[in-house]
């Protein structure tokens, strides 16, 4: 976004149209090497960095996500609806959880604290199904 709060056009771009499309069609949240590894095939000319790039461009453009789980590698997705996310501590695995459980929390802590909330984010971090059978 500029100054003035309006969206910077980009060029259309094939290959960040397929990047959005590959990460519309998954729930795994996955990184940009995930990305990088099942787009390479169709764009051999395609780099590591030309994938941050373009998940750069959709995160400022508001259609991608960009999720810090605590772990070495961010992770991304498409969805931008009001979810919240469970986070595995032990495989790193991200569910998303989509039942709102605090739908007047953002209004409640604008009018507390006098600020103007757009937003919030609330991860739970515990161990998956996957991993509890394994212990």
């Amino acid at each position: 976004m500029n100054q003035q709060g309006a969206i910077k056009p980009y060029r259309h771009s094939r290959q960040r149209e397929r990047l959005l499309a590959l990460l519309r069609s998954t729930d795994t949240h996955p990184t940009a090497s995930w990305l990088y590894d099942r787009l390479k095939a169709e764009f051999p000319s395609l780099s590591l960095g030309t994938v941050y790039r373009n998940l750069a461009i959709l995160i400022g453009q508001g259609q991608v996500r960009k999720i810090d789980a605590g772990s070495t590698f961010d992770r991304f997705e498409a969805k931008t609806t009001p979810h919240y996310h469970l986070i595995c501590n032990r495989c790193g695995k991200i569910v998303d959880f989509e039942e709102i459980l605090f739908p007047e929390l953002n209004a409640t802590i604008s009018h507390s604290a006098d600020f103007d909330i757009e937003t919030h984010r609330i991860d739970f971090f515990g161990t998956c199904p996957d991993c509890r059978t394994k212990s």
